[in-house]
């Protein structure tokens, strides 16, 4: 989710549910070190609990980076073997090293014994002609080994050549009966299972059978379904429709405006709101094209919800008029 899970989008989120983990993009190691922390790292309070993900392969790096993490309050640091793209090919981490289950222990052992709050892994089945079953349990046992007892796990390989990132979504098909086997031959490991999960049915058909379900450009693409997961999902706290959330989330908008953020750096993640509802279209197109012109406040986001609220009403309308 690089480029997309940044502080804005979480801080959305989090209007949404007020008991799911969110997690931040994946940042490297070097990144964290020798980057803008400031920019690179900062979160709301309010998104307690947050990860923060880490890619590489350097033990040493990755554990000054995680000790940066835990410094500046992050819930739980996580180490990224499952993402495909280019640029984390070339650099060594991500899902190649699915190919390096000793590599990853020794960069796990690192990160456990430079923090105090929990390291997670997440990875994938395997890459290119691994097997899955050896790939997974191999890497699991592995990591287990050196003290990691949860497991974030994406039911698919990835396919580093010849297939793309976004081809890299999609193929090879998902074998999620794998993971749930994983959690079945290893009941003493947290397994969370990641991958194709559309909704909040399809996560409580999953946690019948793993401790924990990950979305992912689900929960992107339509932040609303997130709404009603702290009441199914952990049984407490009432649903959150988008119209509340967006009362949430104005506060925030208004204190990073008076900071000098763009509106449409927080607007972005907002566009899916509104899915499938009268007016969604007319929302997009409005904090598309008004979000990004200089000066843009919630002025913008008021006519927005105000072609929404036109758009119900017309619907209503619709019986009397035929």
């Amino acid at each position: 989710m690089m480029d997309w899970t940044d502080r804005h989008c979480r801080r959305l989120h989090r209007t949404l549910s007020r008991r799911t983990r969110l997690y931040t993009e994946m940042l490297t190691a070097d990144a964290v070190v020798h980057g803008d922390r400031a920019r690179l790292l900062a979160f709301d309070p309010d998104e307690h609990p947050v990860a923060l993900q880490l890619g590489g392969s350097e033990p040493a790096k990755l554990a000054l980076a995680a000790r940066i993490g835990e410094d500046l309050g992050y819930d739980e640091v996580n180490l990224n073997v499952g993402c495909p793209s280019d640029r984390v090919q070339s650099g060594r981490f991500g899902a190649c090293l699915m190919a390096e289950p000793a590599l990853v222990a020794a960069c796990m052992a690192a990160i456990g014994d430079a923090v105090r709050i929990p390291a997670t892994v997440k990875c994938r089945l395997g890459v290119d002609d691994q097997d899955p079953e050896a790939a997974l349990f191999g890497l699991v046992d592995a990591c287990a080994a050196a003290g990691v007892s949860v497991f974030v796990v994406h039911a698919r390989k990835a396919w580093l050549k010849g297939l793309s990132p976004k081809q890299n979504r999609d193929i090879p098909p998902l074998d999620y009966p794998l993971v749930w086997r994983l959690k079945r031959e290893r009941p003493s490991l947290t397994v969370v299972i990641n991958g194709g999960i559309g909704s909040l049915d399809e996560a409580e058909g999953h946690l019948a059978r793993v401790d924990g379900v990950m979305l992912g450009r689900a929960a992107y693409h339509e932040p609303a379904r997130l709404g009603a997961a702290d009441r199914r999902l952990f049984g407490a706290g009432a649903d959150i429709g988008p119209q509340q959330a967006v009362a949430r989330y104005l506060p925030y908008i208004r204190a990073e405006l008076a900071r000098g953020t763009h509106l449409a750096a927080m607007t972005r993640h907002m566009l899916g709101l509104f899915h499938g509802q009268p007016g969604a279209r007319s929302w997009r197109r409005i904090l598309t094209v008004e979000g990004a012109k200089p000066g843009a406040g919630v002025e913008v986001i008021e006519r927005g919800l105000a072609a929404l609220a036109e758009a119900a009403e017309a619907r209503r309308l619709e019986p009397a008029l035929a």
